[in-house]
C-alpha cells in the first residue's frame, strides 16, 4: 500500500510541473493580432483555433488538470500512517 502512495505521489508532483509548463507554454489572451484587430479577424481565427498551437495546449491543459485533480482525490483516499516512535 506505501508503495502505491508512493508512485502516486510521484506521479502527482510529476503532473503538477508539466501542468505548470503547460499553462506557461500558453500565450495570453491579449497578445497577438487578436488583442490589437476586433471584429473580422475573430471570426477568422475561431474557425481555425482548434488547428493552432494555443487551442492544442489548451486542450492539454484540460486533460493534464483533470488527471492532477484525479490524482489529488486518489491520495486522499490513502490512509495516513502516523510517523514511527
Amino acid at each position: 500500500m506505501e508503495t502505491l502512495k508512493l508512485v502516486s505521489t510521484i506521479v502527482q508532483v510529476l503532473t503538477s510541473l508539466f501542468l505548470i509548463a503547460v499553462v506557461l507554454l500558453q500565450s495570453g489572451k491579449r497578445s497577438g493580432l487578436s488583442g490589437a484587430i476586433a471584429g473580422a479577424a475573430e471570426s477568422f481565427m475561431a474557425k481555425n483555433k482548434a488547428r493552432t498551437w494555443d487551442a492544442r495546449l489548451a486542450r492539454v491543459t484540460k486533460w493534464v488538470a483533470a488527471l492532477f485533480l484525479l490524482l489529488t482525490l486518489v491520495l486522499n483516499l490513502f490512509p495516513t500512517t502516523p510517523p514511527a516512535a
